[in-house]
């Protein structure tokens, strides 16, 4: 199973969201080809309501402890409630490029 996989499958039994997309985002870093270290998470959940952006991140951190202990090398988040995900419009900020790495 890919790295991208299991981050889903965690994420999909912690956080039962409405919307979940993991994105590998390793091919924006000086890192070999096919490589699995840099992710972006756009995650809807009922379970962020009431709670404040670094709680929100800190289960997220949890849920992925392992993961983030080993092969993660860069993770960005985005999470949100079912309101504030359509205050949105379904719109995140894209990742900016790679600033290192000689890429």
């Amino acid at each position: 199973m890919s790295l991208q996989a299991v981050i889903e499958k965690k994420l999909n039994e912690t956080f039962s969201p409405s919307y979940l997309v993991v994105e590998n985002e390793s091919h924006m870093h000086n890192v070999p080809a096919g490589s699995e270290m840099h992710f972006k998470v756009l995650i809807v959940s009922d379970s962020f309501e009431g709670q404040m952006l670094i709680k929100r991140h800190r289960a997220v951190n949890k849920a992925l402890e392992e993961e983030l202990a080993g092969p993660i090398h860069a993770l960005s988040m985005h999470t949100f409630t079912q309101d504030e995900w359509a205050k949105r419009n379904g719109q995140v900020q894209d990742s900016p490029p790679c600033q290192g790495g000689g890429k």
